[in-house]
């Protein structure tokens, strides 16, 4: 067994062992990590930028100290007198490895920068702020008649737009009196209306009439990446989206190894709290700089998130949500100061909202999912599927909402795949397999043509082809069994049993080769065994959460399904049900919600009643619990076929026929080795 110390980094989920004094870059360039440098490691260009991350890891099986890294050396020393590097950031170039470690790479630091696909999705929604404005002429002081200068504010509002008992924070007070005098007596205020009935705030005060608008944000705060939106308070417009990937995926990919993290590493709660709201203050940032308007007059934030991300952003220990009976600190929706989070809101006074949840393992992002998509508003039954890192599933109708959550993993979001990356320019995320000749056809993000096209050379070129995305992997596979290079258990067949030399030995199994530049230098994009496995354990998890909801319900079959997510926005109804990650139904009945826990998000932003309503709903949503349900291991082990061990998938069936191969045993010399299944 090799001594050499072992490298994992984040969040591509790439990992290998390297010789101990190998500079971080050196690594990253062994192992297929996106790590960027232009001056050839001098310590000149700082775009080799790291983050190493410390502590005990058990997912990763290792404890990464912070001699794992040799010691700050000159060069960062000069490169940070002259330029600053970010607390706990090294040269990719100068640090090398001494041990075992976790290796963060930033997305600044990233050649190809990743797609945050989660953009706003166009809906209706019927304009009723909890942030308000109101232009007001408030009376003059008059000595005869004392009385301060707010209080003649509140007779002002009262009279004028008939809304009494407002308050306010003593640093409004500190800006109220210079607007009054420079407004000459007429101003314009944010009233807050909580809709618990709280008494109203004035948020901001401006002299004069206003006319800069207000603005809010919808913040989709997700294991994996966080989305945010910046909309219009009036009229409801989105004027700008932005994402990064969340950076407490260096502590972890999946939740139950970020609880995992914090359990084993004391004040690790707090750590993973501090970088997830510096990525949201960063986000803030872009945002209103995208959108040309000042950051202040952002005043109201929605944030959705699963249980974890919840604890994690306030600042709460997430360890009672890593076993039964998976308690949450609160389930209640939130509304507090968005300052309280000690984040660097450019508005002080900026309120802040945060659904409720819904169960220990079943969140506010999936709280918004039933406010966007309304399952307990549908006539006939409706499966919800929220695909990510975690996936949340809701099925229902006017008489019962029933939710689980299911560990799906990363794989769906490239990582732990063996060529798998983030979405990012010139990483492959469509697939086709011609079912005759096995010959693939393949697109790539920010590009076009497809890959058997006249101008896919010419317009790849400035991206290249690096590797391939959650979406890709997910047809790649689908398009592998339909094409007959993969039987039913997940078996890829050797290049004679398949009939392409695209099927290529891998040790004792095989893999299948979509795209190698290897003679050029470039990478080999291919789906091998392992990869296969991956998705395998990823759609059978999806599967089996919601055939448990089936269960639960009495029912064999649904009427509609409806896929959530940067998942359901970028894969074909019809790959999904290939895979068996669905229920079979009929396409047509399979649409695609985008991000619809962001559309939840911006329905609460933009809808005060959205709010009480949505709060009153989760009440009458019956949580199911995966981890403890005994046939959630039953449906599991019979979904890892493809589509499925023993249901018959009928609907798929009548549209796409799947080769009845066989690839358990060996074929002949020189013979194809297939086999028909029996039946029956």
């Amino acid at each position: 067994m090799s001594t050499d110390p072992l490298v994992v980094f984040t969040p591509s989920g790439k990992r290998g062992r390297v010789p101990k004094g190998t500079p971080v870059l050196s690594a990253a360039r062994q192992l297929g990590v996106d790590l960027d440098s232009v001056c050839g490691g001098r310590g000149i260009c700082s775009k080799c930028q790291i983050a190493p991350a410390f502590g005990a890891f058990s997912k990763h099986g290792l404890t990464s100290t912070p001699e794992a890294l040799s010691e700050w050396n000159a060069t960062e020393q000069r490169y940070h007198d002259k330029r600053g590097l970010k607390p706990g950031r090294r040269l990719g170039c100068q640090a090398t490895v001494q041990g075992d470690v976790v290796i963060d790479v930033p997305p600044e630091s990233q050649v190809h920068k990743q797609v945050v696909r989660k953009a706003a999705t166009a809906r209706d929604i019927v304009m009723d702020p909890a942030t308000r404005l109101y232009f007001i002429e408030v009376a003059q002081p008059d000595m005869h008649e004392p009385t301060g200068d707010f209080e003649r504010l509140a007779r002002a509002l009262a009279a004028q737009w008939d809304i009494t008992g407002v308050t306010a924070a003593p640093d409004l007070l500190a800006r109220l009196q210079p607007a009054l005098r420079k407004g000459d007596w007429q101003v314009t205020v944010a009233l807050h209306h909580d809709h618990t009935g709280a008494p109203p705030r004035v948020i901001e005060v401006w002299p004069g009439l206003h006319e800069g608008g207000i603005y809010g944000l919808a913040i989709d705060l997700g294991s994996t990446t966080i989305a945010a939106h910046l909309a219009d308070l009036v009229d409801g417009q989105v004027l700008a989206s932005a994402g990064v990937m969340n950076p407490q995926i260096r502590f972890g990919e999946d939740l139950m190894s970020r609880v995992s993290y914090a359990m084993m590493n004391p004040g690790g709660e707090q750590e993973m709290c501090r970088v997830v709201r510096e990525a949201i203050d960063t986000l803030i940032g872009e945002l209103a700089g995208e959108a040309g308007i000042a950051p202040e007059l952002i005043v109201e934030a929605v944030i959705v998130c699963n249980p974890v991300m919840h604890h994690l952003l306030l600042g709460i220990d997430p360890v009672e949500l890593g076993q039964a009976p998976f308690a949450l600190a609160t389930s209640d929706s939130i509304s507090m100061p968005f300052a309280a989070l000690d984040m660097r809101v450019p508005n002080p006074r900026a309120r802040l909202y945060i659904l409720p949840c819904i169960a220990g393992h079943v969140g506010a992002d999936a709280a918004a999912v039933a406010l966007s998509e309304e399952p307990h508003k549908s006539d006939d039954l409706v499966l919800v599927v929220d695909v990510g890192t975690n996936a949340e599933i809701q099925l229902g109708d006017k008489s019962r909402v029933l939710a689980c959550s299911s560990p799906t993993g990363p794989a769906f979001e490239g990582a732990q795949i063996s060529a798998g990356q983030r979405a990012a320019p010139g990483v492959i995320e469509r697939v086709e397999i011609d079912p005759a000749t096995r010959e693939p056809r393949f697109r790539v993000i920010g590009v076009e043509p497809w890959s058997d096209e006249d101008a896919f050379a010419e317009a790849v070129a400035a991206t290249g082809i690096t590797g391939i995305c959650g979406s890709g992997i997910i047809e790649a596979v689908a398009e592998m069994r339909m094409s007959g290079v993969v039987d039913a258990s997940g078996l890829i067949g050797s290049a004679a049993q398949v009939g392409t030399d695209r099927c290529i030995a891998e040790g004792r199994t095989h893999a299948y080769v979509i795209h190698d530049a290897r003679d050029a230098g470039g990478p080999l994009v291919a789906v091998t065994q392992g990869d296969i496995r991956a998705i395998q354990l990823a759609k059978s998890a999806l599967y089996a959460g919601a055939r448990l909801l089936m269960d639960e319900m009495g029912v064999d079959h649904v009427d509609r399904v409806v896929l959530a997510g940067a998942f359901g926005a970028h894969i074909s109804p019809k790959h999904a049900m290939v895979l068996g990650m669905i229920p079979d139904v009929a396409l047509d009945k399979v649409t695609s919600a985008g991000n619809a826990a962001g559309t939840g998000a911006r329905i609460a932003l933009s809808n005060v009643a959205a709010r009480a309503e949505i709060e009153q709903v989760v009440h009458r949503i019956t949580k199911v619990e995966t981890a403890i349900e005994p046939r959630f291991q039953e449906h599991f082990v019979a979904a890892n076929a493809i589509p499925h061990a023993t249901e018959p998938f009928t609907q798929l069936r009548s549209i796409v026929p799947l080769p009845d191969v066989s690839y358990n045993t060996r074929g002949e010399e020189g013979g194809t080795g297939r086999r028909r299944r029996r039946r029956g």
